[in-house]
C-alpha cells in the first residue's frame, strides 16, 4: 500500500508544482521563404540571404550566464520545398581549436555551434546538429529523459564552412525528410549554442541558466514559420549493405574461412511525424568495440547501445525505470553471452501520432543460434505530454521462443509497466512514479517493480531522492537489472534476489567573483544503501567529494568512498579462493585532476587508496592524448589496481591499457586504431578500421581485429571485414 500513497501524491505535486515556474519572455526568429536555389558552399551571398530576419545578441552560458558574449555570433534562418536553412556568422580570429575532423565526436572541445530543434514544440523529445569552424559535423537526438542526449543517431544533412581572418560562416541545410515533425505547425523550439573555446566561453541564444544543459528543451527560443512547411512526398529511404569477411581461430582448426552477406534497412516516413523503420539481415560490424574497463565489482556492467536500427525514438523505449533498473534494453536483443545472434528482420513504428501522443511498436526475430530457440522481441510503448513539459508512459514487452516454427507455450518473458514523470516548465523540479510487473511461464510471484523520486535542480543547490524496489521474480528478458543477480561462488550459479534502493544526492555549489581562476566549487555527497526484501542491510555507499573547477577548464575532486557490504554468498573478486559471506566495512580515499582540455596535451589522473573488504585496494588511472590538430591524436588509458587480500583469498595486480591513433585524412576519410590489453580478461585486442564517407551516410569499412592471450601473446584469432552501405533516398 505504501508506494501507491507515494505514486499517488506524485501525481498530485504536479499541479501545485507547475505553479512554481515562471518563464522568461520568449526570443522568436522568423523563418523566411527562400525564392531562388541556394547552394551550401558557406557564402550567403544570395539574395534570399541578404533579406532574411537576423538575430544576435548571445548570452554567457558557462562559466557564467550573467553577461552577454563576448564575441558576435548572427543567425539567419530560411526555407523552401525540401529544406530548413540556416546561415551562421562567428566573429573570431583564425586561430581554432578543433579536437578532431571526424564526424560525430563530443562536440563541446571544438569551436562550433550546435542547432537545437523541437519540431513539436512540446519540450519532450528534438534534434541536435552540431557545425565545427573547419566543417565536421555531429547529430544527436535529444529529450527531457535522464539519458538526454543521444549522439549516436545518424542522419543526412549538409553544412559547408568558410573562414576569414576575423570570422567564420556556415551554412546548413536540413531536410525536412531527417526532421520528425507536425504539419500545420507554424511555431518550432529553437536554440543555438556557440562554443568559442579561446575565450573560454559557451554562449546561447535564447537563455539557458548555468544549471541546466544548453540544449535543455524547456529553454528553447521559437523559430516561427510564415508557412507552415509541406510534408515530404516520397520519403523513403534504402540503405543495403554488402560485406565479406576472413578469419582465422587459432585455438580451433586454424583455418582460413571466408564468408559474404547482405542485408538492408529501410526509413519510411508513414506522416511527417511518424515514421516505419525496417530491416532485414542487419549487420553492425561497424559499430566501434566496447572500451573494456576492469570490473572489481560483484555485479555486471552496463554498456551503451550504439547499432543505427535501434536509435530513430530511442528514448521512447530506453527511457523506461532508471539507470539501474531498465525493463527495456535494446542490447539484449541479438546478442548472448557477448556473442551475436543473428537477427532475420525486424520493424519500428515510432513517432507522434498526436501533437500530445507518441507512440512505439518494435518486434524482431532472431533465429535459433548457440544452442538456443529462435526468439521474437516485441514491443509497443505510448506516451502522452500532460501539462507543459510532464508525460504519461506506459509499454508492454514479449519475448516468445521458439519450437521450430511454432510459439513454446513454456519459453516466454513478458513485462508490463506505466509511469508518470513530471517536469515543471522551468525545469527546477522533477518528480516520478514508476510501477512495472514481469509474467513468465511459471506464474510466480514477488515479480515487481516500483520506483518513486524527485529532484530539485537550483542555481546553487540541488538535491535528488529515488526510492525503488526490485523483487526477487521481477524478471525482466528484454532488460538490464544486474544487482537482481548475485553470483555464488561456493554452488558456481547465480541466485536471483530482491532488493531496495534509497538513492540520494545533494550537492552545492559556490561561484566565487573575487578569484579570477576558479570558476566554481562545490561539495556533492551520494549516499545509496540498499536492503534486502526484509529491510536487512546487503550494502550501503556514500560517496562526499568535493570538486574544483578552474578558469582554464581544468578540473580537480578529492573526497573518499565509505562501503558497508553484506556479503550473501561466498564471491570471487579477482579469480581466488572466493570471500566468505558476512560484513565487511571499508573506506578508501579518492582524488583526481584533468587538465585544459584545450591544449594540444591533455592528460588525466586519477587514484584510489585504502581497505577493500578485509584487504587493501590501491588504483591509478592516467589518461593522455596529444593533438596534431586538426588531422591526428594520439593517446593512451593505463588503469593499474593492486589488490591485496589476506591469506587464501589472493592478491592480483590487475592492468588495462588501451593506446588510439586516430587520423583523420579529410572530413571523410578516417583511420582509427584502438587496443586494448586487459590482464584481468586476459586478452590483448587490435582493432583497425578505416572508413570512407564517400556521401552523406554512406561508407566504405574495412576492419581488421586481433586478439591474443596477454600470457605469452599468443594469438587467438584474427579477422579482416570488409562493409558497404549506401543510403538511397526517394
Amino acid at each position: 500500500m505504501r508506494i501507491y500513497v507515494l505514486l499517488a501524491g506524485l501525481l498530485l505535486a504536479g499541479p501545485g508544482l507547475q505553479a512554481q515556474s515562471p518563464q522568461i519572455q520568449r526570443r522568436e526568429l522568423p523563418a523566411g521563404r527562400a525564392e531562388t536555389p541556394l547552394r551550401i558552399d558557406g557564402h550567403l551571398d544570395e539574395a534570399d540571404w541578404a533579406r532574411a530576419t537576423e538575430s544576435s545578441d548571445f548570452w554567457a552560458k558557462w562559466p557564467v550566464d550573467t553577461k552577454p558574449a563576448n564575441r558576435r555570433t548572427t543567425v539567419k534562418t530560411l526555407y523552401d520545398d525540401t529544406f530548413l536553412y540556416f546561415g551562421i556568422v562567428c566573429e573570431d580570429s583564425s586561430d581554432y581549436i578543433i579536437q578532431t575532423l571526424k564526424r560525430d565526436q563530443e562536440p563541446w572541445g571544438s569551436d562550433g555551434v550546435a542547432i537545437i530543434l523541437d519540431p513539436v514544440d512540446r519540450r519532450t523529445n528534438g534534434f541536435f546538429f552540431y557545425v565545427t569552424a573547419l566543417g565536421s559535423q555531429t547529430e544527436a537526438l535529444i529529450s527531457n529523459s535522464i539519458e538526454s542526449y543521444n549522439p549516436d543517431w545518424d542522419n543526412r544533412w549538409f553544412s559547408e564552412v568558410q573562414n576569414y581572418p576575423d570570422h567564420w560562416v556556415i551554412e546548413v541545410a536540413i531536410p525536412y525528410k531527417t526532421l520528425r515533425f507536425e504539419p500545420g505547425n507554424t511555431t518550432w523550439g529553437l536554440n543555438f549554442i556557440r562554443c568559442d573555446l579561446k575565450s573560454n566561453l559557451y554562449s546561447v541564444w535564447s537563455r539557458v541558466p548555468i544549471n541546466f544543459e544548453g540544449y535543455d528543451l524547456g529553454y528553447t527560443g521559437a523559430l516561427r514559420w510564415d508557412q507552415a512547411p509541406e510534408p515530404p512526398k516520397g520519403n523513403v529511404s534504402i540503405i543495403p549493405y554488402a560485406i565479406g569477411r576472413t578469419h582465422i581461430d587459432y585455438e580451433g582448426d586454424r583455418r582460413m574461412h571466408g564468408s559474404g552477406g547482405g542485408g538492408l534497412d529501410a526509413k519510411v516516413a508513414i506522416t511527417p511525424s511518424l515514421n516505419l523503420d525496417l530491416t532485414v539481415n542487419p549487420d553492425f560490424s561497424q559499430v566501434d568495440v566496447d572500451q573494456q574497463v576492469t570490473n572489481l565489482q560483484r555485479f555486471d556492467l552496463f554498456f551503451p547501445e550504439r547499432r543505427t536500427f535501434f536509435l530513430e525514438n530511442s528514448d521512447l523505449f530506453n527511457s523506461f525505470g532508471i539507470p539501474p533498473v531498465r525493463p527495456f534494453f535494446s542490447r539484449r536483443i541479438g546478442l548472448q553471452d557477448g556473442r551475436p545472434v543473428p537477427i532475420l528482420a525486424g520493424a519500428r513504428l515510432s513517432g507522434n501520432l498526436t501533437r500530445n501522443l507518441r507512440i512505439g511498436l518494435m518486434s524482431l526475430q532472431t533465429a535459433a543460434a548457440q544452442g538456443g530457440p529462435g526468439n521474437n522481441y516485441s514491443v509497443a510503448a505510448v506516451q502522452y505530454s500532460v501539462l507543459k513539459r510532464s508525460n504519461i508512459t506506459a509499454m508492454l514487452l514479449n519475448r516468445q521462443g521458439f519450437d521450430g516454427a511454432k510459439p513454446d507455450g513454456q519459453d516466454f518473458g513478458r513485462n508490463a509497466g506505466m509511469e508518470m514523470n513530471y517536469i515543471s516548465a522551468d525545469g527546477k523540479w522533477n518528480a516520478w512514479g514508476q510501477f512495472h510487473a514481469s509474467f513468465t511461464p511459471e506464474r510466480l510471484d514477488q515479480n515487481l517493480y516500483y520506483c518513486t523520486g524527485f529532484m530539485y535542480a537550483g542555481r546553487r543547490f540541488s538535491h535528488v531522492t529515488s526510492y525503488h524496489n526490485s523483487q526477487e521474480n521481477f524478471i525482466v528478458d528484454m532488460g538490464f537489472n544486474a544487482r537482481q543477480y548475485n553470483y555464488d561462488a561456493a554452488r558456481d550459479t547465480a541466485v536471483r534476489l530482491g532488493y531496495q534502493t534509497l538513492f540520494q544526492v545533494y550537492s552545492y555549489t559556490f561561484f566565487p567573483k573575487s578569484v579570477p581562476w576558479l570558476n566554481q566549487h562545490g561539495i556533492e555527497i551520494e549516499s545509496e544503501p540498499t536492503f534486502n526484501a526484509d529491510f536487512t542491510l546487503n550494502e550501503w555507499n556514500l560517496t562526499p567529494v568535493y570538486q574544483f573547477q578552474f578558469a582554464d577548464q581544468s578540473g580537480l575532486g578529492l573526497g573518499f568512498r565509505h562501503s558497508r557490504v553484506n556479503l550473501p554468498f561466498a564471491t570471487d573478486l579477482i579469480g581466488a579462493e572466493p570471500l566468505p559471506p558476512g560484513s565487511y566495512v571499508f573506506t578508501a580515499f579518492r582524488g583526481g585532476y584533468e587538465s585544459d582540455p584545450r591544449k594540444r596535451l591533455m592528460f588525466s589522473i586519477q587514484g584510489e587508496s585504502g581497505p577493500f573488504y578485509n584487504g587493501k585496494k590501491h588504483s591509478l588511472e592516467l589518461a593522455l592524448n596529444f593533438r596534431v590538430q586538426p588531422w591526428g591524436n594520439f593517446g593512451a588509458r593505463v588503469e593499474y589496481n593492486d589488490v591485496r587480500l589476506p591469506g587464501p583469498y589472493g592478491a592480483a595486480r590487475l592492468w588495462l591499457a588501451s593506446p588510439r591513433i586516430e587520423i583523420n585524412f579529410s572530413r571523410n576519410l578516417f583511420w582509427t586504431t584502438f587496443l586494448q590489453y586487459n590482464t584481468q580478461a586476459g586478452n590483448f585486442n587490435i582493432n583497425s578500421r578505416l572508413q570512407w564517407r564517400f556521401r552523406p551516410m554512406s561508407d566504405l569499412f574495412i576492419v581488421y581485429t586481433d586478439n591474443y592471450g596477454t600470457e605469452g601473446l599468443f594469438v587467438k584469432n584474427r579477422a579482416l571485414v570488409v562493409k558497404l552501405n549506401y543510403w538511397l533516398t526517394m
